[in-house]
């Protein structure tokens, strides 16, 4: 684990080299979903900010919120691309997912906690007929590109 103050040996030196130096190079297309939300807007962020080619999905009743439309609107000025969806439309959801290689869905369930399973259960049925998002090691990816470059 990456510590900033802690000596390391020459090979650990190396792999870090290596590591950031391959995530400089690779940009993924990403796709968050419930980027409004307290982790969501820092991960679109992160996201944006590691030079990621960034989707942001926003459901089609978000206009009756002036403050997550502003955040929207905010998401775009830096560069990220909206797409209007939905949990409850599924097409919605796989046509998103088609146009990305990550999805993150930092969707907290607050309001819907009753419903929680069955809408990330819906996104991932959305993945696999899309079919174009390999599901690997999503913790590693959110550790290594987002948090630590």
């Amino acid at each position: 684990m990456y510590h900033p103050t802690r000596e390391r040996s020459g090979r650990e030196r190396i792999s870090e080299r290596e590591r950031e130096r391959n995530q400089m190079e690779i940009k993924s297309k990403v796709l968050v979903i419930g980027g409004t939300g307290y982790l969501g807007k820092r991960l679109v962020k992160a996201s944006l900010g590691q030079g990621h080619e960034t989707y942001v999905l926003y459901r089609p009743e978000i206009g009756v919120d002036i403050e997550k439309v502003q955040l929207i609107l905010s998401f775009k000025e830096q560069g990220a691309h909206l797409v209007q969806g939905s949990f409850n439309d599924q097409r919605s959801l796989v046509d998103a997912v088609k146009l990305v290689d990550v999805v993150i869905c930092a969707v907290s369930g607050v309001h819907i906690r009753s419903h929680q399973i069955l809408l990330q259960l819906k996104l991932v049925d959305a993945i696999k007929e899309a079919g174009n998002v390999k599901v690997d090691n999503l913790y590693e990816y959110m550790i290594n590109r987002l948090f630590f470059l």
